[in-house]
């Protein structure tokens, strides 16, 4: 991961917080892993302020998180631009401005796509003991499924692109929810289709409920390995503090046009 030394400063001369708002669920391991990965940034760049906030299950929220603060980059802990970015985010946002309209807030996107979390998706497979691009194994790469067509679409994309940098046997896109093909349709599909073996890459974030559905179903219907969720890899949490340079210097941009 790429370390740094000077963080972005404000007109105030202080260094611009990272505020990262995660979806948020009722399994608490999913809490534990957006600190798990913050800490991977702080330790990557410990002059960066960072904090967490949640939409929805857990504390703190957004408000709560930039409360007391002057200005602050919120960064989405997503990986496709669906609903939570489109919609919830923004509307928390407003909320929180129209009570403290002092706040200086620059909006980063959310973490995928990324070449970079591709890179932590061979991780967790290579973990697991699958070896990258092995040409006798199809690769399911599952996310949660969005109401968002875009959302799935660029799941699909980011599958067909893998496909072809690597060897493998072939990489799929399927959805947990929302959409289809389900990850057990598509593992039962490829083996009908005569693939040597089938393993499941989960393209999600944290644990819970969706990563165990898919593990048991599509274990059962004949997937010989699933791997771990991205979690705190180091790729996704060099991503987080690209989005969080990207979304400072937007503003600077915009400020000397």
């Amino acid at each position: 991961m790429t370390r740094g030394t000077t963080g972005r400063v404000s007109g105030a001369g202080r260094v611009i917080p990272l505020v990262a708002v995660a979806h948020g669920s009722r399994d608490p391991r999913a809490a534990t892993t957006v600190e798990e990965l913050l800490d991977e940034v702080r330790r990557a760049r410990p002059d960066i302020p960072v904090r967490a906030a949640y939409l929805d299950h857990s504390a703190p929220t957004l408000a709560g998180a930039l409360s007391g603060l002057a200005e602050a980059a919120v960064l989405p802990l997503l990986l496709t631009e669906a609903y939570h970015s489109r919609v919830d985010i923004p509307g928390a946002l407003a909320e929180v401005t129209a009570r403290q309209p002092r706040l200086r807030v620059r909006r980063g996107t959310t973490l995928g796509p990324h070449p970079l979390l591709t890179a932590a998706l061979e991780r967790r497979l290579t973990e697991a003991g699958v070896p990258v691009g092995d040409p006798g194994t199809a690769v399911v790469l599952f996310s949660a499924g969005s109401s968002v067509r875009r959302a799935n679409a660029t799941v699909a994309a980011i599958a067909a692109d893998w496909a072809g940098r690597r060897g493998w046997w072939s990489v799929s896109a399927a959805y947990a929810s929302a959409a289809e093909p389900t990850p057990e349709q598509e593992v039962r599909r490829l083996l009908e289709a005569g693939a040597p073996r089938v393993v499941v890459s989960p393209y999600l974030l944290a644990p819970g409920y969706f990563a165990d559905r898919t593990r048991e179903r599509t274990l059962a219907a004949g997937a010989e390995i699933v791997a771990d969720v991205l979690g705190a890899a180091p790729e996704v949490a060099s991503v987080l503090l690209e989005r969080y340079e990207q979304a400072l210097g937007a503003e600077d941009r915009q400020a000397s046009a």
